[in-house]
C-alpha cells in the first residue's frame, strides 16, 4: 500500500494506491462508496463492525437515523470439486451470494420475525443496507453474566412456533426473481460430517485419516441420518446460536429474538436448530440448562399433531452429533487453512457436547467408532 500525502498550510490530500490484496480492497471500497452515494446514507460515517468465519463483512453506517448496517457479501468463489464435480459449498447447500439474505430475511420479516429488514441492495455487487438490530447479542450477554433465562426461553419458543408452520421452498428475492430454499439432504449432512476426518483428524495426528476409518465413519452416518428425517421439513437456519441471536426486549413475542446470518437456511428437521442453540459452540450451556430448555420445547409442542418426543430426542442426538463433528472439522480448518487459530479454544466444549449426544442408544455404533479412534481424552485439541 502506497500512501502519498501532498499539500500545505491547513490541508492535505492523501492518495492511496495498492497492489495485490490492497488493490482488491481499494477497488471494493470504491464499489461500496458508489453503492451508498446519492442515497440517504451517503454522508454516513463508515465504521468497520465485524467480519466472521466466512466471506462476509459488515460496517456500521453512523450519523444517520435510523442506524443501519452495510452488508458486504460478494459472490462466493467456487472451491475445488469434492463430489460429483461440485464444490463443497454446493453439496452442503451454502449460500453462494447475497440473494439468499435478501430472500430469507424478506420472508422472515413478512412473517413478523425480527430478521434485519433490507432497505436497499445490489445483488450483482453483493452489497446491501440492512436494519441494525443493536448490540444485545446473546453471546455477549452471556459472557457479561446477564440473566439469560427469558432470552433463551424466547429463542426456544420461537423454534417451537416455527415447527408448527408451513415453510416454502421458493421465495422472492426482493421482487427480483426467486430463490430456492434447498433441502437439508443426506448429501449435505454427510459432507459436513466428513469435515471431521478431513480436517480434525489431521489436526490431531498430523497425518491423513486411513481410508478404511473414513469409510466406516461415512457408513455409520449413512445408517443414522434416516432416523433424523423430518415428517414435515421446516426452515432450518443452521447457525441458530448465541453469536447470531439478538435480544430485543422492547418487542413482543417471537419478535423479541433478532435473527442474523440467515443465508444458509435449508428445509430440515426442527431438532437441528434446537441443538444449535442448546449445544452452543461459542459459550457454555450447562447440562441442566440444556435439559430444562429441551423439556420446555417438548412441552410447547406436546399437543402438536404427530409430535413424538422419543423420536424427536433421537433426531436431536443424531443432529447434535453431526453438528459437533462438523464444527470440530470447521474449527480445525479455520486454524490450518485460514490462519484463524482462535477458534481452537472452543474445541473442548464442542467435544463435550459430542460426548453427551453419543450416549443416546441410537448412536452406539458411532460412539464405538469415536471410542476406538478419537476418544474424548484426545478430542479437546493439542496442548
Amino acid at each position: 500500500l502506497d500512501v502519498s500525502i501532498t499539500g500545505s498550510g491547513g490541508s492535505r490530500h492523501v492518495t492511496l494506491a495498492g497492489r495485490g490484496r490492497w488493490a482488491k480492497a481499494l477497488r471494493r471500497n470504491r464499489e461500496i462508496a458508489g453503492f451508498i452515494a446519492g442515497g440517504p446514507w451517503q454522508n454516513a460515517r463508515r465504521e468497520f463492525l465485524e467480519g466472521d468465519a466466512s466471506f462476509r463483512r459488515y460496517e456500521a453506517l453512523l450519523g444517520v437515523d435510523p442506524g443501519v448496517i452495510l452488508m458486504d457479501m460478494p459472490a462466493r468463489p467456487d472451491g475445488p470439486p469434492v463430489k460429483d464435480g461440485l464444490p463443497y459449498s454446493a453439496v452442503a447447500h451454502l449460500a453462494e451470494d447475497i440473494r439468499a439474505v435478501i430472500a430469507v430475511n424478506g420472508e422472515l420479516c413478512a412473517r413478523s420475525y425480527s430478521a434485519p429488514h433490507v432497505y436497499s441492495f445490489d445483488a450483482a455487487s453483493g452489497l446491501a443496507i440492512i436494519e441494525d438490530l443493536g448490540r444485545n447479542v446473546y453471546g455477549r450477554m452471556m459472557n457479561a453474566g446477564a440473566d439469560m433465562g427469558e432470552p433463551l426461553r424466547a429463542a426456544v419458543a420461537l423454534l417451537a412456533g416455527m415447527a408448527e408452520r408451513d415453510w416454502p421452498d421458493r421465495v422472492s428475492i426482493g421482487g427480483q426473481g426467486s430463490y430456492v430454499i434447498p433441502p437439508y439432504d443426506a448429501g449435505a449432512q454427510l459432507i459436513e460430517a466428513d469435515l471431521l476426518p478431513s480436517w480434525f483428524w489431521p489436526y490431531l495426528h498430523d497425518i491423513e485419516v486411513p481410508a478404511e476409518l473414513r469409510n466406516e465413519f461415512a457408513a455409520i452416518w449413512s445408517d443414522l441420518l434416516p432416523l433424523a428425517r423430518p415428517q414435515l421439513p421446516v426452515w432450518t437456519l443452521r447457525d441458530y446460536h448465541s453469536p447470531n441471536l439478538i435480544w430485543l426486549p422492547e418487542r413482543l413475542g417471537d419478535a423479541r429474538v433478532g435473527l442474523i446470518d440467515t443465508q444458509d437456511c435449508v428445509l430440515g428437521h426442527p431438532a437441528y436448530d434446537l441443538a444449535s442453540l442448546l449445544q452452543d459452540a461459542r459459550v457454555d450451556i450447562e447440562p441442566e440448562t440444556e435439559i430444562e430448555l429441551f423439556d420446555y420445547y417438548c412441552g410447547l409442542r406436546a399437543s402438536s399433531p404427530g409430535f413424538d418426543r422419543a423420536a424427536f430426542a433421537t433426531a436431536y442426538a443424531i443432529l447434535g452429533a453431526q453438528r459437533a463433528s462438523k464444527i470440530l472439522g470447521i474449527f480445525a480448518r479455520l486454524s490450518k487453512r485460514d490462519g484463524k487459530p482462535g477458534y481452537l479454544r472452543h474445541m473442548p466444549r464442542v467435544s463435550r457436547y459430542l460426548e453427551i449426544n453419543l450416549r443416546h442408544p441410537a448412536l452406539h455404533r458411532l460412539k464405538g467408532w469415536f471410542d476406538r479412534h478419537l476418544p474424548a481424552s484426545v478430542r479437546g485439541g493439542k496442548s
